[in-house]
């Protein structure tokens, strides 16, 4: 399964009593994939995997595949404490997702042997293609890449590092030594930012939060960057994405509640984040209303 286009990640809908919101969770999917994402990731990190109990994550992941309804594949997040990891690996297949995107293990730093194991015993877990993503304290080697993009049902590897001249080495080390279909990401907060400089070490692919709230402005970018319209590229990154950044810089956690607020700003209420994130401040609401404005002003 090769990916293309823009992939996007949907928010997870929240009750006013703090439920899942199912109902809102299939509209945001809906209109995400009638927009034409290249696949949808859910309960990942914009979905909040990280506040998701093993129930929830189940439901969560079957709301997408059956919203999606097969016009696009729906990866799901997994991560965590290890038989944690394996428990959401296992649950996303049975809900029929197509795909693992395995986030960090819970907290702990651990030596690059240590992170080949996890990665071996979270595949085994399912037989779903399972992308690995760097960020926090998973953090590869190259040589450790390479063992874990051996694996049978490992096909891809994203990027929320941002050491270039690292995942330069861990992108030639394994297009050297793995011989088979397989997708670098860059998975970047925001990572339309730095799509121009993955691109010129060989990593085409992004997540595109931006997408959740206006996936016109995305879909605009990202033509501009596939047809070589650098000068379009440059208006975008200077007029919309950075402001953008700039707000989201302003409070941790902002990655996840400031596209949480964006979705409620276009009209779909979606809820608050949970706790330990937090909403937007009014007057940070107010700008991200005037930065996506000006976004949508230059399409």
């Amino acid at each position: 399964m090769q990916l293309d286009g823009v992939l996007f990640f949907p928010v997870t809908p929240f009750t006013g009593t703090g439920e899942v919101a199912e109902g809102v969770l299939a509209e945001h999917v809906k209109h995400g994939v009638d927009a034409g994402p290249g696949g949808v990731f859910a309960a990942c990190g914009t979905g909040e995997f990280h506040a998701l109990e093993p129930v929830e994550y189940e439901r969560v992941v079957r709301v997408a595949v059956e919203t999606a309804a097969g016009k696009v594949p729906v990866f799901a997040g997994a991560g965590g404490p290890l038989p944690l990891a394996k428990q959401f690996a296992r649950a996303a297949q049975k809900a029929g997702a197509d795909g693992l995107l395995l986030l960090p293990p819970y907290l702990v730093g651990s030596p690059a042997e240590g992170l080949g194991d996890y990665v071996e015993q979270v595949a085994s877990a399912s037989d779903l293609p399972l992308i690995i993503y760097q960020r926090n304290n998973a953090v590869f080697t190259p040589e450790s890449a390479v063992r874990a993009a051996s694996l049978p049902t490992v096909v891809g590897f994203k990027d929320g590092l941002g050491d270039l001249d690292q995942m330069q080495r861990i992108v030639l080390a394994v297009r050297n030594a793995v011989h088979k279909p397989f997708q670098f990401f860059n998975g970047l907060p925001t990572a339309e930012m730095t799509v121009p400089a993955y691109r010129g070490i060989g990593v085409d692919l992004y997540s595109s939060a931006v997408f959740c709230f206006a996936p016109e402005i995305s879909l605009a970018f990202y033509e501009a960057v596939t047809t070589g319209n650098s000068a379009r590229v440059n208006t975008f990154l200077s007029e919309f994405f950075r402001p953008l950044v700039e707000l989201r810089d302003t409070v941790p956690g902002y990655a996840v509640s400031l596209v949480k607020a964006g979705v409620r700003s276009r009209g779909l209420d979606v809820g608050s984040v949970r706790a330990p994130l937090i909403d937007p401040a009014p007057e940070h609401v107010r700008e991200l209303e005037r930065i996506i404005a000006t976004g949508l002003g230059l399409l």
